[in-house]
């Protein structure tokens, strides 16, 4: 059974462009379904600037005021944002996409994914080529899973880019053909060649990075809340309201919930990184509301409640939480810059979701700051790497030196550093 799906998923299009879209979820409730649905937001390159948020376990109601993010050049899709959101919904009288599937495990039985492609692509280098594609696969509904990027010496690129596909279409002929044909007309004479084909063995063989040195480690995934949590000596002074971030815990005010209350900065992601928090410890939001207050920070009240539907009243386990969200507040990311023998690497690290999905449009972000830079990749690639409490996804980029941006000078590292993290935060 169900509702019909033009009920399930409301988008209110602005009559002014300056105002933001509301787009309202009215569906039965299913387990972080609040969460997957910021989290296809996020993909589309959409902020939340205000949202309400209620569920009583059975029935969900959600409603988010969206603008798109100020690094967001692609035009958005509603028609198709609607059509994902309904699919997303467990209301709905008949799924709008016919999904193709394989099969895979996750250590806990079986489980699906969506089917993986692998993009050959053979360019011509030129400064900010990466991120052109990128933004090119990102304007066709697809996500970059992982990506090989290597330079030859005679000034080619191979691109070898596992992607998915938001429309669940690439298993047809027309709209492979069309992706082709869509990267050869905007590239132009940069395209050598360009080939599209379901993925084989290789993409398992690229789901782990090679092992970083301990010292790069502990210094990419050491949270210190004392200290470490916005390395302050590489960020610039106006940067350091991040380190202005609480989360205050009220079991009193409800007989049946826990009110947390949460003021921060504002950043891009940031009510997605607060449910994905909610659903890896496993608990409900009752009632939820986010908005801004003055000099751009935000404000949270969130009653919340056990998956058993019980109070939080554990004092350990209300410590572990609040100290995971002040980790994802104050610290969304992890940016650093390390010699790699005598070349230059940017290490960029975010947590992955207890469901195995990486934050969307990360690769997007970091290709468009070092564009704006002006830095040229000569290697890029993807993977995951494991610490003793969390699964993290980890991008390297070995970057060209060049006498407009000399990557020796620590001043100049420092700039990249600060550039990438405005870029993925949204400032």
């Amino acid at each position: 059974m169900g509702i019909p799906n033009d009920d399930v998923v409301l988008i209110q299009l602005p009559k002014d462009p300056s105002e933001p879209t509301i787009v309202t979820v009215n569906c039965p409730d299913k387990p972080g379904l609040g969460c997957d649905i910021c989290r296809t937001l996020l993909e589309f390159g959409l902020s939340i600037t205000r949202a309400d948020f209620s569920t009583d376990g059975r029935w969900c109601y959600m409603v988010f005021w969206l603008v798109p993010n100020v690094s967001n050049s692609c035009e958005i899709d509603w028609e198709s944002l609607k059509n994902r959101l309904v699919s997303m919904c467990p209301s709905c009288l008949v799924p709008f996409f016919s999904f193709n599937y394989q099969q895979g495990g996750d250590g806990n039985g079986s489980t699906t994914h969506p089917l993986i492609y692998l993009l050959k692509l053979c360019c011509l280098d030129r400064k900010g080529l990466l991120h052109d594609v990128t933004r090119i696969l990102s304007e066709l509904q697809f996500t970059i899973q992982r990506v090989k990027v290597m330079t030859t010496p005679d000034e080619r690129v191979m691109y070898l880019v596992f992607i998915t596909d938001g429309m669940e279409l690439l298993h047809t002929k027309e709209r492979r053909d069309d992706t082709r044909e869509h990267l050869i007309s905007v590239l132009k004479n940069y395209c050598i060649s360009c080939e599209l084909q379901l993925a084989g063995p290789e993409y398992e063989n690229l789901k782990a990075l090679p092992s970083l040195p301990p010292a790069v480690a502990e210094e990419l995934f050491t949270y210190e809340l004392a200290g470490k949590e916005a390395s302050s000596k590489e960020l610039k002074s106006d940067m350091m309201t991040l380190k202005k971030a609480t989360v205050t815990v009220d079991n009193l005010l409800s007989p049946a919930h826990t009110l947390l209350q949460i003021q921060c900065v504002d950043q891009k992601g940031l009510f997605y990184d607060i449910l994905r928090t909610s659903k890896d410890f496993d608990f409900q939001i009752a009632y939820g509301r986010f908005s801004s207050n003055a000099k751009s920070y935000r404000s949270l009240d969130l009653f919340i409640r056990q998956a058993n539907g019980n109070k939080i009243v554990d004092p350990k386990h209300l410590n572990a939480l609040c100290s995971r969200l002040q980790e994802e507040m104050l610290q969304p990311f992890r940016v650093i810059v390390v010699n790699r023998g005598p070349d230059t690497e940017l290490l960029v690290a975010n947590p992955v979701e207890s469901s195995g999905k990486g934050r969307p449009r990360v690769f997007y972000d970091v290709t468009l700051a070092l564009k704006m830079l002006g830095i040229c990749i000569f290697l890029a690639e993807i993977g995951r790497h494991s610490t003793c409490d969390r699964q993290w996804e980890v991008y390297r980029f070995l970057l060209d030196d060049s006498h407009e941006f000399p990557l020796t000078s620590c001043r100049a590292r420092n700039q990249l550093v600060d550039k990438v993290r405005r870029t993925l935060m949204g400032w």
